[in-house]
This record gives C-alpha cells, structure tokens and sequence, in this order.
C-alpha cells in the first residue's frame, strides 16, 4: 500500500529567488526504508519539513502531498500529530520537559490519552529502547547519543505509522550512530514502520535502505535501489564521495562485478580479484613536527561544579605549531571542554595550559582572541549576532579596528574560499545545518587566528563541502596556523590529520598518526581500513585501498604473469 505520494510538489522560501524544491515527484510503499541524501541547501530538510504539516517552513508551495491516499492539507490534526513522527537533526532542539518520563508522556498527555493507557506505552517504550536506567533521570544530564535516543523514544510512543527523521547521527560518536542505525532497521522489520531519513553519513544506511532518494538542487536526480544508485552515479558527481566506501571502491577499480555495499561484500569483492597474501605494514614511523608547542596542557583536572565528579582528569596534550591534530571519543568523554579549557572559556583547577608558549593566565582583556585563537563552537547558531550574515561579518571586523574596504576585501575572499557568497544577505537560522557551519567556519577564518579550535566542524556537510573545507584547512595548515579538531568523523580525520588520538576517562590516549591509529582500531576506525586490513593494513582510505590494489593488478603473479 502506498503510505506517501508527492506529485510536482515545488516550494520557494519568501523573497528568495529560486525555488527550494522544484517539480519533486515520488511514492512510498508502506513498510519501506528511504535513505535520502544530497549536497548540503538541496532541499532535503525542506522537503521533510513540508511532509510534516506542523512544522512546514513559510512559503510558496504547489503540488500534491498524499498521505495514505488522503491530500495533507484534508488530514485531521490528530492523525497527523500521531501518525507522522519526526526526529530533529539537533536533540537539543525536540526536547521540552526536565525529565525523561516526562518527555516519554508529554505527546501522549497532548492526544489526551488515559493515565493507564500513558503509563503502559511509556514503560513498554521505556523497556524496548533499553533506557530503564534513565528513567526518571534530567534531560540536561543525558549524553548526546542518550538524547536522541529519548527523541527517537519519545516519536515511537505515539506509535507512528511514518517516521521522518532530519541527520539523526549528525551528533552521534560512531559507536552511538551505529546503535541508533540499528535500532531504526528494527524498527523497520520488526514493526513495519516506515522510515524516511536524510542523512549525510551513508556507510551503514545505504545498505539497509529499500530505496534511496538523491535530491540534486532542488530536483529529484535518482531514487532507486542502493545498488542501483551506485551504478548510476556518474564517477564526477560530487555526491560519488558520501556513497559507502564499498561503492566507491569498487567504482574507482572499474571491475565488472556486482557492486558492492557492505564492509563485508567489499571485503568478499577483494578477495575475488586479488590473490590472497598477507597484511602488508607499509606505515612510515617517523612523523617530522615543528620543534615550537602551539598548544599544551599538563596533568589538567577540570569540573563544572565541586560536587561533580571531573570531566578532565590529569589530562595532557601537546599539539605542535602548524600541525593539524584530531581528537576522537565517544559522547559526553569531555572533548568539547578541552577545547574550552584551552580557549580560556573553561577553568582548570589543577594543571598547566599553555598556549603559544605562554601561560594561558597571561592573556588578558581579550588578547587570547585578537590573532592568536578562535574557537568554532558545536553548535553553529550560537555564533550568529544579527538578523543578516553579510552584518554578522562586518560587524565581527568592525570590533576588530578593520577598515571599511578591507572589511569587504576580505568578507569577499572568505565568502569565495568557502562557497558563501549567494548566502551572504540572508539569515543565518533560514540556512540549512551544513550551510550554517559554513558560515560559521567563514567568520572564524575572519579573525586570523594562529591557532584554529574546530569542534564537530564536519556537522550536516556534505562530501563535497567537506572537499572544500579540507582544502581551506590545508591552505590554513599550509600558512602555518595550527589546527585542534573534536570529530566524530573518522574519515575526515583518517585523509586530514597529521595525527589523531583518542579522549577516554578524561585523557586523552594514544596519540598516533592516522595510518596507526586506525589500523589498529576496530570501531574507531573508517570503514575502508575495515574492509581492507586484511590485505593491506594501513590503509584507511578509499584512495589508498585503491592504490593498493591498483599496484597489486600491476604486479606480477608468482607464475609470472600478470594478476587478473
């Protein structure tokens, strides 16, 4: 049975120029899970704003949206507030109560249910999602991965027939994003539910998906079977970067076969064209950094109030200049208040920070900032002062003593280097999550800082997105300035970092270079090292298997020819 049919619908945002979504025509059958993806701004998150009624942005709509073969604008409001759940790419945005049982209650209290009939779907939901523990426990306590859990929990209360869910992990640690991907691919076959979710992290929703939705400026460019998609995809397609590292393989290789899409069928594919050996260790052991510390921290212990057990306990990190360093951890370990401590927002109570050599008690009245370190927050809004993003910069260089025309020279360059300019007179909670992180990345580059704190800067990107801030970043690193990233993504730190390490227990372990570091990681690790450690075990990206097993198509076999 068809659950949702969408027929030419096109949506324009008021006094915007072009439209969000144009012409966009699809169905889906009951039961089915769609992965929908895109570039960052190409209507994803419109196009399922527009699905839920209650929280469709203002604007110009045409078209016909058919839910269960009824038009929307005809649905009761109580059919639609129960039957449609939605999952917020933000958790911090969808929760409303101090309590987790309360906001296990609080949807069903609005449909006016009875207390028995509350109280059994609010332990029953309680029980299945595993957060029994958390029960009567704060909202603001929870972990990020907790969070969204509790979101996630709180939709399925209302037992939904169609769940829409915006970047669910864009917040997650691998570890917690593969346990909420997995509870949303029970949710599937066990009940049936129907699940529409956009996301940009396709490694592990790709292959569990029916149908896959790629959405192209607007526009519908495919929508078709994971693997039909990964056939399709022209090799140029910007989007041929966020597919699984199984597809790009194989799509790099040209190796007529079935495509891959698991770890498991790119490991099987491997071993069909390559003769087996054993694991080479090509990683180079030695690792040249500049003698001069950029950033340090000795034995710190930090704590948000005295009755708190601590967050930072002795920790240590050096982080030489010019070096591009990412650390890695699960939610909630306390790599965001490294960063604080280390720009001066957060107090250590015990132990050395150091910045640029000197004491980071010696920076007074501000001068941390003025050229020396800026911090790119978690949350991009939180950056943002005015109503328009063009104000927003110029007022950051007015405070800063720039000139009038240098204020656009180089409000001009950043919006270039970064793809910004055609965002620049709007305002910045009307962009998309990706674009929002744009911008903010744009107005820290304007302070020229020496050193550059990065926290989830690869948030709601795309892979192209990511390209470019890669390469901003290496012209940054390139200039000198040294750069501390907080990630979750595993795969941007594997291609970028000059090193990587691991934040566990409030310290932070085994600093390494990326080729180390991963290959000797199961879960905190990218999936192509996963796929490849078998034969080649430092490489952990798609460009170096790919390397790897074009050099071992050149080699010789042991008969003298030629491997097929």
């Amino acid at each position: 049975m068809e659950i949702l049919h969408l027929e030419n619908v096109s949506f324009r945002y008021p006094k915007a120029a072009v439209n969000a979504l144009d012409g966009v025509s699809f169905s889906v059958q009951s039961g089915e899970f769609v992965v929908v993806c895109g570039a960052s701004g190409c209507g994803k998150t419109t196009l399922l704003r527009l699905l839920k009624r209650a929280l469709a942005p203002a604007g110009e709509r045409s078209g016909e949206i058919c839910y269960r073969g009824t038009a929307q604008s005809a649905l009761p409001e109580r059919t639609e507030a129960g039957e449609i759940g939605y999952v917020l790419q933000n958790p911090d945005s969808q929760i409303v109560t101090d309590k987790v049982w309360h906001e296990l209650a609080f949807g069903l209290e609005n449909l006016g249910l009875p207390t028995e009939v509350i109280r059994r779907r609010v332990g029953e939901m309680a029980s299945y999602f595993g957060i029994q523990e958390l029960f009567r426990s704060d909202t603001d306590a929870l972990s990020g991965g907790q969070k969204q859990l509790l979101n996630l929990a709180s939709v399925m209360v209302m037992q939904p027939r169609l769940l829409l869910l915006d970047e669910p992990t864009g917040q997650l640690d691998p570890i917690a994003a593969s346990d909420f991907i997995a509870t949303l691919r029970k949710l599937n076959s066990e009940l049936g539910l129907t699940i529409l979710l956009v996301e940009h992290r396709l490694e592990e929703v790709f292959p569990i998906a029916d149908k896959v939705l790629l959405m192209d400026g607007g526009h519908v460019l495919l929508y078709d079977t994971p693997r039909a998609v990964g056939q399709k995809l022209g090799a140029e397609h910007p989007m041929q970067l966020s597919l699984p590292s199984a597809v790009r393989i194989y799509n790099a290789l040209g190796i007529d076969d079935v495509c891959p899409l698991t770890v498991r069928e790119g490991r099987d594919f491997l071993e069909r064209h390559f003769p087996p050996a054993e694991p080479t260790d090509d990683a180079d052991a030695s690792y040249a950094h500049n003698d001069e510390v950029a950033l340090e921290m000795k034995n710190v212990f930090f704590r948000y109030e005295r009755s708190l057990p601590d967050v930072l306990r002795g920790a240590s990190l050096c982080v030489y200049k010019g070096e591009f360093y990412c650390l890695l951890g699960g939610n909630g370990t306390g790599k965001t208040t490294t960063l604080n401590v280390l720009a001066g927002l957060n107090r250590a109570y015990r132990g050395k920070v150091r910045i640029a050599g000197r004491p980071i008690g010696d920076y007074k009245n501000g001068a941390l900032y003025r050229g020396n370190l800026a911090l790119l927050p978690q949350n991009p809004q939180t950056v943002f002062v005015r109503d328009c993003l063009r104000d927003d910069l110029v007022e950051l260089l007015e405070a800063q003593g720039v000139a009038k025309d240098e204020r656009e020279k180089r409000i001009a360059a950043v919006a270039e280097k970064l793809g910004i300019v055609p965002l620049l007179d709007k305002h910045p909670y009307d962009l998309s999550g990706g674009e929002q992180q744009k911008c903010a990345i744009a107005k820290m580059l304007l302070l020229e800082p020496k050193i550059l704190l990065l926290d989830e800067p690869t948030k709601g990107l795309d892979a192209h997105a990511k390209q470019v801030l890669r390469g901003v970043l290496q012209a940054l690193k390139a200039d000198g300035i040294t750069i501390l990233m907080v990630t979750h993504d595993v795969e941007f730190a594997a291609e970028n970092a000059d090193r990587c390490a691991l934040f566990f227990d409030g310290e932070v372990l085994s600093a390494d270079v990326p080729e180390r570091f991963f290959a000797e990681n199961n879960f905190y690790t990218t999936a192509a090292n996963r796929l490849a450690r078998s034969f080649w075990k430092n490489a952990v990206t798609c460009k170096q298997v790919v390397e790897y097993a074009r050099a071992a198509l050149r080699r010789p076999t042991g008969e003298g020819g030629e491997t097929e």
